[in-house]
């Protein structure tokens, strides 16, 4: 049985299209005593953001109507988001595509499939 995590907790929105991935991403946050706010692409992330504090966005790169990149460099132009921490959720590993991930603000990059336990070291090394 998962608790409410307090109060106090620190909000992670999580971008992916895939509904099964972002429940294991939601799962393994909120069981670690993170809020978390799902968006299902790069829209639908920065509607969910508008007017939100967040600490940390995870976010796939391969999504329909706006894509990871594009939408790390929508957030890098929002005054109040433009300086938390952003991780790269996917399948792609490639040197060129971690590279425009970096250049257009990406804080980390993690490959998937992960461990649970590298996810959350990633999230508490940028929230600890």
């Amino acid at each position: 049985m998962t608790t409410q995590p307090p109060p106090t907790a620190k909000t992670i929105l999580t971008v992916d299209d895939s509904a099964s991935m972002r429940q294991l991403v939601s799962f393994t946050l909120r069981d670690a005593g993170f809020k978390v706010i799902e968006a299902v692409d790069g829209n639908d992330a920065l509607a969910r953001m508008n007017g939100v504090k967040i600490d940390l966005v995870i976010t796939d790169l391969n999504m329909p109507n706006l894509n990871g990149i594009e939408l790390i460099r929508r957030i890098r132009t929002l005054p109040p988001h433009k300086y938390i921490p952003i991780v790269m959720l996917t399948t792609e590993s490639h040197a060129t595509q971690k590279a425009a991930g970096r250049e257009a603000g990406a804080s980390g990059w993690i490959v998937k499939p992960f461990q649970t336990s590298q996810l959350l070291a990633v999230v508490n090394k940028f929230l600890g």
